[in-house]
Formats: structure tokens, C-alpha cells, sequence
């Protein structure tokens, strides 16, 4: 393994962390601006997270107007959060023995990767792991029965088809788009089949530990919900980096070939 395997994903997991403070902060914007109901947010959260990390993050999606404290906040934030993408990035590069490209290309390819993976992880999350409870909450709001089953039914079908596609899809398109250097998709797709079946697996023993272990946090409180949520996607990271091993040997193969 090299350094850069051994410290990407926890880096990668903190800044991962780290992002969601901007993009509650953004929600909690466009939820003002339309005059959305804070508090469904919140309840979103608590379906979506373990219990009390949805209270640690309320203060974030206040709904409040548009300001230069936001806009500055904002900005900071998904730069920080970014330093994880561009740590993929020159890891990859390591990896791949390819040369680094210029600083502000390295920093806006790095930024649209995190935009990608915040994405990933929300969707992860709100479709994969609590989707069905998610589709119950709003579908209270309809009183056709019958209307409702079906929904409910095609939900059911076709969710894990289409999480499987977006999941795949995306982890393809880090991981073409990572390295400074032109790879062809089909070279990465052996690294997005094992991240994209392993992210499933995590994400359904984490859905299944919060639904059932509820008093995990009985002696720590508030602070073993941040815990779980950090070692989750301190898994994740780790799982990507895996991904982009694979993908190095496949290379090698194919350039020997």
C-alpha cells in the first residue's frame, strides 16, 4: 500500500464530513427563499441520520435570507470540503504515475468532484438507505389508497435498478475524470462494479444498525451519532480508494496488453 492509500480515506471521509455544514447552509437559503417548511427538513434529517445528528445540524437550515455572511461561509466551505477531491486527484495521479496538471485546474476539476460525491452521499442516504420510509412520509399527503399502492409498488421496483445506474454512473465518472491524465471509461469500470456493490452493502448494515440499535448512544449522547456517521463514510472513502487500486492494475493490464 502506498502513503497516499494509506492516509486518502480519512482525509477524504473528514472533508466529506465537513461539506455538510455549506450544504445544509444552502438548503436552509432556498428553503427561505421559497418559503419551504424548516421543520420538514428537519424531520428529513432525522429520518436520514442517526438519532441527534439532525439537532447538531438544525442550526445550519435556519432558512434564512441570502447575505454576504452566507455567500462567504459557502464559499469557504466547498473550498475546504474540495481539499478531499483534490486529494483524490493527486493520488490518482501518484497511482497512475501521471504528472500533475495546473494548480487551478487541479482545483476546479476538484470541485465539481465533491459536488458529485456530496450528491452520491445524500442520495446514498435519503433514496437507498431510508427511501422507503421517505416515500411513506409523503405519501401520507394522499388520501387515494389505491394511489398510493401503486406508487409505493413502482417505488419498490425500480429502486434498486436505479440506484444501482446513478451509483455506477457516478463513481465511473470520478473516477475518469480524477487523474490528470486521459483514461478511458472502460478501464474504470471494474473499480465502479466493486465501489458501486460495496457502497450498497455499507449503506444496508448502516440503514439496518440505526433502524435497530437504537440506544447505541445511550452513554455518549449526541456526540456517538457524529461518531457513526464519521466511520460511515470513513468506509466509503476507504471503498473509493480501493476502487481506484483496481482500476490502476486494470490499466497496467491493458497498457501491457
Amino acid at each position: 500500500m502506498t502513503p497516499s492509500m494509506a492516509y486518502l480515506p480519512g482525509n477524504l471521509a473528514f472533508f466529506l464530513v465537513l461539506s455538510i455544514f455549506p450544504i445544509l447552509t444552502l438548503i436552509g437559503v432556498i428553503a427561505g427563499s421559497f418559503s419551504l417548511d424548516i421543520n420538514s427538513l428537519v424531520n428529513l434529517f432525522d429520518i436520514a441520520l442517526p438519532s441527534g445528528v439532525a439537532s447538531v445540524l438544525a442550526s445550519f437550515v435556519e432558512g434564512k435570507a441570502f447575505d454576504s455572511n452566507v455567500g462567504i461561509f459557502m464559499i469557504i466551505g466547498f473550498f475546504l470540503a474540495s481539499n478531499g477531491a483534490h486529494a483524490i486527484i493527486l493520488a490518482s495521479n501518484n497511482l497512475y504515475g501521471f504528472p500533475n496538471s495546473d494548480y487551478v485546474k487541479r482545483r476546479i476539476k476538484a470541485m465539481i468532484i465533491i459536488i458529485i460525491m456530496i450528491l452520491l452521499f445524500i442520495f446514498m442516504l435519503g433514496f437507498l438507505a431510508f427511501g422507503n420510509h421517505i416515500v411513506n412520509l409523503l405519501l401520507k399527503q394522499i388520501s387515494d389508497k389505491n394511489l398510493v399502492m401503486i406508487i409505493y409498488n413502482t417505488f419498490i421496483i425500480l429502486k434498486w435498478p436505479f440506484a444501482l445506474l446513478v451509483i455506477f454512473f457516478n463513481v465511473k465518472l470520478i473516477y475518469t475524470i480524477a487523474p490528470d491524465w486521459k483514461i478511458m471509461s472502460k478501464h474504470t469500470t471494474r473499480g465502479a462494479i466493486f465501489t458501486t456493490i460495496s457502497w450498497i452493502v455499507v449503506i444496508q448494515i448502516y440503514s439496518y444498525w440505526v433502524t435497530h440499535f437504537s440506544n447505541y448512544n445511550l452513554f455518549y449522547g449526541s456526540l456517538s451519532n457524529i461518531v457513526i456517521l464519521m466511520l460511515i463514510t470513513y468506509i466509503i472513502s476507504y471503498i473509493l480508494v480501493i476502487g481506484i487500486a483496481i482500476n490502476v492494475k486494470t490499466y497496467e493490464y491493458k497498457i501491457e496488453d
